[in-house]
């Protein structure tokens, strides 16, 4: 394993001499996701090569693979030992890897209830833009001044170092899981998901669309049934079916040509007054929008403002508009400064964030 990472290092530190941009690449499931790579002639670093679990402590709650182990090798590792990845990551594809899924930084149905991809990174390895082998964090919880580097890799999009390693904490497998239906209005869905979700309630995933609430029950028998009571409605057999196509975005909602965009916004918000058909996740916290070529992207951006959040051009096929919310010169200038130390050459996935980086 040590001659593959020898070989990234020479190919990164050769690409910085020249000033030749690489695109950093896992299993490619989420080619769609991001600006383009900022020009034509990028050379292709291939992550897949670097695979593999280094460790898994069970008893810890702790795990640590290579970068381009695949996502479905990990989690299949994990449930041997009744254990997940609490963030139900999206695959897109059954290449996806782990450091795909880190570099993304895109989180799955249950994030309102267990959290994001970035509360489980425990520390990483890396080569930044000079080849350079570093490592962040470990595989314990603590603080530490400054930066959090291994969370900072999170949502970067390969901007700022090519993952080599991941240490995430696990948790265990909820004993039992219902998903109920019930039909009722999007303003009362909205209340009710923002009511239940300051409750001791099991709840671990919720869905709004076109009149239906889907809420997923998880944890003790006990407790789901006595909450599957206490709420009403009706069970849905094929409850896991469904959260799986919202979290791969095989549900017929994804199906759409028109625009998909992923406004992330305080939850309480009212129904957003746009044009489009929408799909909320995470008690009202996550929004989808399907938007025609009519409806701009500053309008949209500015409603997602407005309502505390912001919003990402999740998947489009019309060329010139920026994938990511702008950022406050304040915050730019902060990803910039990060950009100069880890990656001074700016051949690391140039562009694929923000033009800037």
């Amino acid at each position: 394993m040590q001659a593959i990472i020898d070989q990234y290092k020479a190919t990164i530190r050769a690409a910085a001499e020249q000033k030749t941009p690489l695109q950093i690449r896992g299993g490619g499931t989420k080619d769609f996701y991001g600006n383009s790579v900022v020009t034509p002639s990028n050379t292709i670093l291939d992550a897949t090569a670097y695979c593999g679990i280094i460790d898994y402590e069970p008893t810890e709650l702790v795990i640590t693979a290579r970068a381009g182990t695949r996502l479905a090798d990990l989690e299949a590792a994990l449930d041997q030992k009744g254990q997940m990845l609490a963030f139900e990551p999206p695959y897109f594809g059954a290449a996806a890897t782990l450091g795909g899924c880190i570099a993304a930084g895109l989180s799955g149905p249950r994030r309102a209830a267990a959290g994001s991809v970035r509360d489980f990174v425990l520390g990483v390895r890396l080569l930044n833009g000079r080849g350079d082998d570093l490592s962040f964090g470990g595989q314990v919880m603590k603080n530490v001044a400054g930066y959090d580097v291994s969370r900072l890799m999170v949502g970067a999009m390969g901007t700022l170092g090519m993952l080599l390693e991941v240490s995430l904490k696990v948790l265990p497998k909820p004993m039992t899981g219902i998903t109920l239906h019930m039909q009722m209005d999007e303003a009362a869905a909205i209340e009710k998901m923002n009511q239940w979700a300051g409750k001791p309630l099991p709840i671990s995933a919720t869905c709004y669309r076109n009149g239906g609430l889907f809420l997923r029950l998880s944890g003790a028998e006990s407790a789901v049934r006595a909450a599957q009571l206490k709420l009403g409605g009706e069970e849905l057999i094929e409850g896991e079916v469904f959260w799986k196509s919202v979290r791969e975005q095989t549900h017929e909602f994804f199906q759409s040509a028109d625009s998909l965009w992923r406004l992330s916004i305080n939850p309480t918000t009212p129904p957003l007054s746009l044009p489009g058909e929408q799909l909320i996740e995470w008690n009202g916290g996550l929004r989808w929008l399907l938007s025609n070529e009519n409806l701009g992207a500053v309008t949209i951006r500015k409603t997602a403002k407005d309502a505390g959040g912001h919003a990402t051009l999740f998947r489009s096929n019309k060329p010139g508009i920026s994938v990511f919310h702008p950022l406050d010169p304040n915050m730019m200038k902060i990803h910039c400064v990060l950009k100069e130390k880890f990656d001074p050459s700016r051949i690391l996935n140039p562009g694929r964030l923000y033009p800037e980086i």
